[in-house]
């Protein structure tokens, strides 16, 4: 019990969880955007793969971090339209095309990984994005290292986590969005395109997807391996839902999930890991997550037209 006290009295534990956390927000916030929009996207896994290989591979080539991480997301995006163009004009099954995205997305990740690198037997190196200390706030104790002595992506998902709340609860396209996602008849009476609308969040989620994959690659990382992304996009799902489909709880799922995981990897660093199988301490953020994601979706009220596909002209 002492250890686990001073594990979560450690600015390093903490500082740690916020690093987790971070792809986590970008995707979920994601596929949170597309599922408020009606579209549920199991896509994410593969998506979040391209992303961390082709936001790598451009700045490998020479591209600069930033237009590395654009290059991700406008990956992304492309398989995004890919998706959405099958499922929601075409109303094919969301849950068929998610899954042949993602195996579509990681094989094309994988065979371009060795088109252009046949030779490699270890994965070259890049240098990723660097942590950045904000003056004064960097200096507070815990906090400080925690929030403001991070790289710039993960600054970037805060940000991006405030945008999203504050474009779905405070713009007239936010409101259309949650509207398209509850009851699209209403949104088609208003002489807005329920089409364009769900193909567009749908292309923006995956975009944000693939940024959480490139900070694996650009900001955790320095090079692209094969299963790096370990299932963080089926992760991302559950915290949605965790979220009750709101940016601020998603966030702060996706905060709790990244302390269980940066706990465990402590614990076995303790007399503890000496006796107990490391399996066990692996299972520690799953189990507590599927708990927490037990108790909180209990109360969460689902998007009615999540996974309802819609014909122009129906009501």
């Amino acid at each position: 019990m002492a250890d686990i006290i001073d594990i979560l009295l450690s600015a390093s534990f903490w500082a740690a969880a916020v690093r987790i956390a971070s792809p986590l927000i970008f995707a979920t916030l994601g596929e949170l955007i597309c599922e408020r929009a009606g579209i549920l996207n199991l896509g994410i896994e593969g998506i979040m793969v391209l992303g961390a290989f082709t936001g790598w591979l451009a700045v490998y080539y020479g591209a600069d971090l930033w237009t590395g991480v654009a290059v991700a997301m406008g990956a992304g995006m492309l398989f995004g339209l890919l998706h959405a163009t099958l499922t929601v004009p075409f109303g094919l099954s969301q849950h068929v095309v998610g899954l042949g995205i993602t195996l579509l997305a990681t094989s094309v990740a994988y065979f371009a990984y060795r088109l252009a690198l046949p030779q490699v037997t270890s994965p070259p190196r890049i240098t990723p994005f660097q942590p950045y200390e904000i003056p004064l706030l960097s200096d507070i104790p815990i906090l400080g290292p925690a929030l403001f002595a991070q790289t710039p992506l993960t600054y970037l998902a805060f940000v991006l986590a405030f945008a999203v709340w504050f474009t779905l609860y405070r713009t007239p396209l936010g409101l259309a969005l949650r509207a398209v996602g509850e009851n699209p008849g209403a949104v088609e009476a208003q002489g807005l395109s329920v089409t364009a609308l769900r193909m567009g969040a749908v292309m923006v989620g995956s975009g944000f997807m693939a940024v959480g994959g490139a900070f694996l690659t650009m900001s955790a990382f320095s090079s692209f391996f094969f299963e790096m992304v370990n299932g963080r996009g089926w992760i991302c799902i559950a915290l949605v839902v965790f979220g009750a489909w709101k940016p601020g709880k998603a966030v702060l799922g996706a905060l709790l999930f990244a302390g269980f995981d940066a706990l465990q990897i402590r614990l076995q660093q303790t007399p503890l890991g000496a006796e107990i199988p490391y399996q066990i301490f692996l299972m520690i953020p799953y189990i507590l997550s599927i708990l927490a994601l037990i108790f909180m979706s209990r109360r969460a009220e689902v998007p009615a037209a999540l996974m309802v596909p819609y014909n122009r002209g129906e009501r």
